[in-house]
């Protein structure tokens, strides 16, 4: 078993907080991402649990075997950095061997290991090449290759595709996301890329300031977002957050939007009602929105800003109150600059948001 539970951790730095009172479990086999933008804390949580960086506070526990204060050897762990770390007066073979001589494991296991971990990353043709003599995602999956054939239970990797081009992200992605599930190692993974998170991971864990503000399936951390932040770091537009004003009339709540009234499903209604009168946030996906070009009583009019053609998608910039909003169309929507479309708003698509804490009311 290789579970790893991070209880309470704290890191500082002089005055500053990196890592803020962290708590959480990664379950044996399980693939988890640490996410957020520079700065977060990430990489130092990650450290702390490599024992690169001891914790201030709290207590870090592999395979429940407290490790909170052991030097990086006694942890049996792997780890792959962002900087591949490879040797260039070695060749692969000796570079992935490097940690097996270390420990002074026998040679015959060695070449096993050596092969079976360029086998599985296709690079077993190879092994005699020097580093000067490869390209960038050659030399990270040799990396990679010389972190798994250690044999180690927990795998650690801090952002270890961010140094390859798009296209070589995309196939490593898919490379990696293959190798993990033969291993079956758990394993925690450093980026502040989503695609990378959201096609990965089998949970996500998003931070900001040090704290980790939510951590779920993939699915539900974008569908679902626990806050503003989340909502708004996740996606490609970001979640869109709209100002709206709440109103009670006739027992019922109401909430205007642009001149605009919605009127939120039964069981948000008490969610709602201490707002009355108060401004609330509405939080929807470029996506979630129906686009119309004929006005509909449900509907919301609107005048197309830009219109960014995406292959896929085309992508529209419009103007909502003061609320700047993108809006994804089909790539056969007929639309240009200045022209009047209709919005509807699903209400099963909508998260409502505390303006002044950010937190999600519903759902």
């Amino acid at each position: 078993m290789a579970e790893i539970k991070i209880e309470n951790v704290t890191k500082r730095f002089g005055n500053f907080v990196a890592v803020n009172d962290v708590s959480l479990t990664i379950e044996d086999q399980e693939f988890v991402v640490l996410l957020g933008p520079s700065g977060c804390g990430k990489t130092t949580l990650l450290r702390a649990i490599a024992g690169l960086g001891m914790a201030d506070q709290g207590r870090i526990t592999l395979g429940g075997k407290d490790v909170t204060y052991l030097p990086p050897r006694e942890r049996k762990i792997s780890m792959v950095f962002q900087s591949y770390a490879i040797f260039p007066h070695m060749n692969v073979y000796d570079n992935i061997a490097f940690g097996l001589k270390m420990n002074k494991v026998d040679k015959t296991e060695t070449e096993r290991r050596v092969k079976q971990a360029a086998e599985l990353l296709h690079i077993e043709a190879m092994l005699d090449r020097f580093p000067s003599k490869m390209s960038g995602g050659q030399r990270q999956r040799v990396a990679v290759a010389r972190a798994i054939a250690m044999g180690s239970q927990v795998l650690l990797m801090d952002e270890p595709l961010s140094n390859l081009d798009a296209l070589l992200r995309l196939e490593m992605r898919a490379e990696l996301k293959r190798l993990l599930r033969e291993i079956k190692a758990t394993t925690i993974y450093v980026t502040h890329d989503q695609i990378e998170a959201l096609s990965m991971g089998d949970r996500i864990a998003v931070m900001k300031d040090g704290v980790i503000h939510q951590c779920d399936h993939p699915s539900i951390v974008y569908d679902q977002p626990a806050n503003e932040f989340v909502g708004g770091f996740i996606g490609n537009p970001p979640m869109n957050f709209m100002q709206g004003q709440v109103q009670r009339e006739n027992g019922q709540t109401r909430v205007s939007i642009g001149g605009f009234y919605l009127t939120p499903a039964a069981p948000l209604q008490p969610f709602l009602q201490p707002y009355d009168g108060k401004p609330i946030f509405l939080g929807i996906r470029a996506e979630n929105m129906e686009t119309l070009n004929h006005p509909a009583e449900d509907a919301l009019p609107v005048q197309v800003l830009v219109v960014e053609p995406l292959g896929a998608q085309n992508l529209l910039t419009i103007e909502i109150g003061t609320d700047i909003v993108k809006v994804a169309t089909h790539p056969t929507f007929q639309v240009a600059p200045e022209d009047q479309v209709w919005l509807r708003f699903p209400a099963d698509k909508i998260r409502w948001v505390d303006r002044d804490s950010g937190r999600v009311l519903y759902p």
